[in-house]
């Protein structure tokens, strides 16, 4: 892998960070007025201590934060990913044994303070926005996407900020993000992956007040804790009867200690992430929040962060890739030249570099959605002491929130598949070498393949996104209002406007077919049309702020995204309108 800083060599992220994002729009939605830095002034607490007083030192500190992450990832995580990919993991006994170039990447990371993004300053975290976070996890993923599990898997406790007592809070999260922990989410059954309503594994309550959790989990990243950090397993379980459905779930914290680790999985990427079949026998469980709730409210909740946090690691994984293909082929010298001079090759690492700045301005999109409604509900709702009644009486807060719960889905979907391309044409520029395990590309590609599925695969994510594309193309639908408001703001070309000429018409025809067999089947044609014309949208208003050799560079990558999206929609059009006239037929 090249070796440098991955925050400061990476054009495109640069591009977005220093020139692109509203940082004032996103540190005033986050910082909520300052506040954490007003109340270390009012009590000394040492945990707020870097907490920033303005929107420079909020930007400031989270660009110290990415370079030192960068720094860490770059020069030595990258380096040591072979390593670890070819000596992978060892179980026995219910204990999973880590490569030891693995346990010095992470006591690095843990060490330099860098794990716990998502965390709130006063729990020990360092206080990120989504924004901030997606891109730490952009910069990790592209040095190792095993490892950058690892390194994230704590934050998934920030579910627990929002919905567990204080009392659960303070004895907990301050452990988890000084990495005296590690962080497990156990959602999926041998028999139950996406059917989450259908989860078997139980809890009762005893006498004693105690809940006890019996039953089986798979697929489970990290429940075997890592190195010295013992897991927390944030567990989805039934306290209803058999068939409660969605309604009889809640929502548990179990030590590792107190599971059976029966198994690790045997993959053909992500070696170096655990992936463990969990066996609970009585085993004693803290419930979060309330009964009931734990799939409805606080699983989807971790869900859909954990939905952004893919795309963004799908992202980094492209990134890997083409910067490894782009580095090859410039010193693979075929016919007396590097074989990026020759035009084949040349299309297909412009290609690849665009469909990593359409990601990402789509995944940064998306957390920005987040990030303009999230930490507004929750100062409204821990500071204010406003109900929800009274929350939702926000209409920008709504907005956002909408929005945030279409771009989620759309950006792990977009980002994802185009992760998978991505790695393909890397292996191809590489040739034979490429299909070789001495070059790094092998593993990349082979740990890009799991992101179209886990987390939800790209069909539930077009099951997630339809219906907020469709309701939200009516006459006052929410994704209406954003495309109306967005494209006011700039002057939007002639290949822009036809493809949101094809959208409508795309989600016209997709309500005039009869058939929900036949809507089911066309939902992933409206699903893409959508994602291409906001990404196109992105990025023409992306060169709203952008000059010079930067400006002329995203103007050619805009104009050829277009084209590209204008013979895809053409595709898609073509199959709904048939769809829809055949529907017609069949009705008269």
């Amino acid at each position: 892998m090249i070796r440098s800083n991955y925050f400061q060599d990476n054009p495109d992220l640069q591009l977005s960070y220093n020139s692109l994002i509203d940082w004032k729009e996103i540190i005033e939605a986050y910082e909520q007025g300052f506040g954490d830095a007003k109340k270390y002034k009012e009590t000394g607490d040492e945990s707020l201590a870097l907490a920033p007083n303005t929107v420079e030192e909020a930007k400031d500190y989270y660009t110290s934060v990415l370079d030192s992450l960068g720094e860490l990832m770059g020069t030595m995580v990258s380096q040591k990913s072979q390593e670890m990919d070819h000596e992978g993991l060892k179980y026995s006994d219910g204990k999973v044994t880590f490569p030891k170039a693995q346990e010095e990447c992470y006591e690095a990371l843990r060490d330099a303070g860098l794990m716990p993004m998502a965390i709130s300053r006063k729990y020990h975290g360092l206080g990120l926005p989504v924004v901030v976070q997606a891109l730490g996890c952009d910069i990790a993923a592209r040095a190792d996407a095993a490892f950058c599990l690892a390194f994230g898997n704590i934050n998934i406790v920030e579910i627990m900020e929002r919905f567990a007592s204080q009392e659960m809070c303070e004895r907990w999260l301050p452990e988890i993000a000084d990495g005296k922990y590690s962080a497990a989410m156990a959602l999926t059954e041998p028999n139950y992956g996406s059917d989450l309503p259908s989860v078997q594994t139980k809890a009762v309550q005893g006498d004693d007040g105690v809940w006890r959790l019996t039953g089986t989990k798979r697929f489970i990243t990290h429940a075997c804790g890592y190195v010295d950090a013992p897991s927390v397993i944030l567990t989805l379980a039934r306290t209803g009867s058999p068939t409660s459905g969605a309604r009889g779930l809640s929502f548990f914290l179990v030590q590792g200690k107190d599971v059976h680790v029966a198994n690790i999985e045997h993959k053909m990427g992500l070696h170096c992430s655990p992936t463990c079949e969990v066996v609970f026998e009585d085993s004693p469980g803290e419930l979060i929040g309330k009964t009931g709730y734990g799939l409805v409210k606080y699983s989807m909740g971790m869900m859909n962060a954990a939905r952004l946090t893919i795309a963004a690691q799908s992202l980094g994984i492209a990134n890997g890739a083409y910067f490894e293909a782009k580095k090859y082929a410039s010193e693979r010298i075929q016919f007396g030249k590097p074989i990026e001079e020759i035009p084949a090759v040349r299309k297909m690492l412009d290609k690849m570099e665009r469909e990593i700045v359409a990601s990402r301005a789509l995944v940064i999109e998306a957390a920005r959605s987040i990030d303009l409604y999230h930490w507004r509900r929750e100062h409204l709702q821990k500071e204010e002491g406003k109900t929800e009644k009274e929350i939702n009486k926000d209409e920008n807060l709504r907005f956002w929130e909408k929005m945030a719960d279409l771009l989620t889905p759309l950006s792990k979907y977009y980002a994802s598949e185009g992760c998978i391309d991505v790695a393909d044409d890397a292996i191809q520029i590489h040739g034979g070498a490429g299909y070789t395990e001495e070059y790094d590309v092998a593993r990349i590609y082979r740990d890009s393949r799991i992101t179209t599925i886990y987390e939800g695969t790209t069909q539930l994510q077009t099951v997630a996104a339809i219906g907020g594309i469709v309701a939200g193309m009516s006459p006052t639908g929410i994704l209406r209002q954003y495309i109306e408001r967005e494209m006011a703001a700039i002057n939007p070309g002639d290949d822009l406007k036809s493809l949101k000429e094809s959208l409508e018409q795309c989600v016209r025809d997709y309500k005039a077919i009869g058939s929900g067999q036949k809507k089911d089947e066309l939902a992933f044609e409206v699903v893409e049309t959508c994602a291409r014309f906001l990404c196109g949208l992105l990025l023409e208003k992306s060169m709203q702020k952008l000059t010079g050799e930067d400006l002329e560079k995203r103007q050619k990558q805009t104009e050829q995204y277009h084209l590209d999206s204008l013979a895809m929609v053409e595709g898609n059009k073509m199959k709904l309108s048939r769809a829809a006239a055949q529907s017609a037929v069949a009705v008269g």
